[in-house]
């Protein structure tokens, strides 16, 4: 095709697309992907009559109009000459996340504030919930033994374990956060230990009656509390501390900078958080505690509903531990609590949001977040599920387990279950109800009552469809004997898979593209090393910058490209080294590309490699099936 021709498609695009509608303009091994103002504004059907271009989608912020390998690169090459606005990689992603607005923007900070942190909530929930059964009178008096007999020495080792993570979240929270926000981390990580510091009294035992510990009083009528257990807090924290570091930075003089910037940050910071945000928390702690006596004594279950609904938000917010004031006040005053088995259902109901995800999805990544998840909650920490997959996935998840917490805590409100303690959640609580056998049969039924339902209902309406795509599956289907036959009679080529791995279908590979064969047949390896080898002998025809994807002719006159990874193209190199130049000779076996797969994981990049014949004049007669038989024994026979 002539270079006039490749300028018309540039320009057919441009003109549909709308030049005044095109933010900034990149592109990837098959893909061009525009940033653009108004996606709902382009006519994809028009675009798709463009001669070449093989389809169009929508994804992460960008229009991508696939193009094919080479072709994209002259179109490219054309489009950059029509002065187009071309952006860096991370103005591109400043972009896409502005474009986002109202609850996806919401959901996507805070999975970027929590994906850093949950490990290590939910290994810190397995410590609590190891802790809960091995240190349990009711557990150790099966073995005839009780707690005051362990040591103390290991208690405290234990107690280091199970509450560390716990006392310093605003801590882990700032931290993070205020990465998010755009500010200097360190300084994050100091604000949150301020709120937590051990000067201050802990909000635990200020809202515990029998403490003894009083909030102190800053001009005679401002209550002073550390901010222990509430994300809300950190979080507003982080953004006012960001916010205003990068105002500064933009004022102060360079001089000054390297001290006064924090100095000033921290002081104005932590004063408005402690002397107004933390009192107006406080404040709002109070009424509650008054809205949740008052709720508790409403019939019919009505009361019972609200508050296990309820809870998860708190929970969410930080304002749970106010809940310790009126378990400790019934406890003290009756020997029951009713309040934590209202509460209760959260946890199992979570459960059975984590088993849905687990049973339905597809994607590896996602029933283990899953899986962990659930573990965790299993012993009373719920973070991991509510931060991992409840907020991540539409917010339906989320509404279907308050539903089914509420559900659950009616039930229990007109059976009257109420627990003779307080402070053991999920797996651990049935050991609150082994006073009598009606109230251990009911918790029990109600419990198992509330996975079920929230299980069902997860899975039939709450689970994305992003991630429902079939996971990797080794195909095992034999490799007809008459093919064989066939192949040998024409000219043939050996290939072998680029990478060691599991071969599978290129149907199977989670991006429409390559999956709906738009660029030509081939097939795919999960890689275990990050080694990409020439599958065959040949030329090496591109090599992009990025490192991500190279195209290669055979002797023979075969194209082929690998491409290792899904949207890899967007790390711009990073975790990529090129090994080869254009026009090298390879032999079969020699290194093309060495990947670090562990950036592509932390990155959470899908590191399927793609071998895909480009060759438009080639008769590709080996099915994929016989591609991924051939290649569980290294060889791929491909007609040319």
């Amino acid at each position: 095709m002539g270079k006039e021709n490749y300028q018309e498609i540039a320009y057919q695009i441009v003109e549909l697309v709308g030049k005044d509608n095109i933010m900034s303009a990149t592109h990837c091994a098959t893909r061009l992907r525009l940033i653009v103002k108004d996606k709902d504004a382009i006519e994809d059907k028009k675009i798709e009559k463009v001669p070449l271009v093989k389809g169009t989608f929508f994804n992460a912020g960008q229009y991508q109009i696939i193009l094919g390998t080479g072709i994209v690169n002259k179109v490219y090459a054309e489009l950059e000459k029509m002065n187009l606005k071309t952006l860096s990689k991370q103005e591109q992603e400043a972009i896409v996340k502005e474009q986002e607005k109202g609850v996806k923007r919401f959901m996507r900070t805070l999975g970027d504030i929590f994906v850093p942190i949950i490990p290590v909530i939910a290994a810190t929930g397995l410590f609590l919930g190891l802790k809960g059964c091995l240190f349990n009178d009711n557990v150790l008096a099966l073995f005839g033994a009780n707690s005051s007999m362990i040591p103390d020495y290991i208690v405290t080792l234990v107690n280091v374990l199970t509450e560390t993570a716990f006392a310093f979240l605003p801590a882990l929270i700032c931290w993070s956060a205020y990465k998010v926000f755009g500010g200097m981390p360190v300084i994050g990580v100091v604000l949150g230990l301020m709120l937590v510091s051990p000067i201050l009294p802990n909000a635990y035992s200020v809202a515990d009656p029998n403490s003894g510990i009083d909030a102190v009083m800053a001009f005679g009528k401002i209550p002073v509390v550390g901010c222990q257990g509430s994300v809300l807090t950190a979080i507003l924290t982080a953004f006012l501390g960001a916010a205003l570091e990068k105002k500064l930075r933009k004022i102060m003089p360079n001089a000054l900078d390297l001290i006064m910037t924090p100095f000033l940050v921290m002081l104005i910071t932590f004063l408005i958080v402690i002397l107004g945000i933390g009192p107006v928390m406080h404040v709002i702690e109070l009424k509650l505690v008054w809205i949740v006596e008052l709720l508790i004594h409403i019939p019919f279950g009505i009361g019972g509903f609200v508050i296990g609904a309820t809870y998860p938000l708190l929970v969410i917010t930080g304002l749970h531990h106010t809940y310790t004031m009126i378990e400790t006040s019934l406890l003290a005053n009756t020997g029951f609590n009713p309040v934590i088995t209202l509460c209760a259902m959260y946890g199992f109901a979570n459960v059975g949001t984590c088993l849905a995800f687990f049973a339905k999805s597809k994607k590896e990544n996602v029933r283990q977040t899953a899986i962990g998840a659930m573990l965790s909650q299993l012993f009373g920490i719920s973070e991991p599920v509510l931060f991992g997959i409840q907020l991540r996935y539409n917010l339906r998840p989320l509404i279907l387990m308050l539903c089914t917490s509420g559900l659950g805590a009616a039930i229990l409100s007109v059976l009257n279950i109420q627990s003779n303690s307080y402070g053991l959640a999920v797996l651990p609580s049935y050991l609150m109800y082994i006073y009598q056998g009606r109230q251990l049969l009911w918790y029990f039924s109600v419990s198992v009552f509330s996975v079920i339902v929230c299980f069902v209902l997860t899975y039939m309406f709450g689970i994305p469809k992003e991630i429902t795509a079939a996971d990797y599956e080794e195909d095992e289907i034999p490799q007809d004997d008459s093919t064989v036959d066939k192949e040998e009679e024409k000219k043939e080529e050996d290939f072998v898979s680029p990478v060691t791995g599991k071969v599978i279908s290129i149907e199977n590979v989670k991006d429409p593209t390559f999956a709906g064969k738009l660029l030509g047949d081939g097939f795919a390896v999960v890689p275990s090393n990050g080694i990409i080898k020439a599958p065959a002998d040949g030329k090496v025809e591109s090599v992009y910058d990025t490192g991500h994807a190279v195209g290669i002719t055979t002797k023979k006159g075969t194209e082929f490209m690998i491409h290792v990874g899904i949207d890899t193209v967007e790390l711009a190199g990073e975790g990529f080294e090129i090994l080869v130049s254009n026009g090298q000779e390879v032999k079969q076996g020699d290194s093309l590309i060495q990947v670090d797969l562990e950036v592509l994981k932390r990155k959470q990049k899908d590191p399927t490699v793609m071998v895909i014949f480009t060759g438009g004049g080639q008769a590709l007669e080996v099915t994929s099936e016989s591609l991924i038989h051939a290649c569980k024994e290294r060889v791929c026979k491909v007609i040319s």
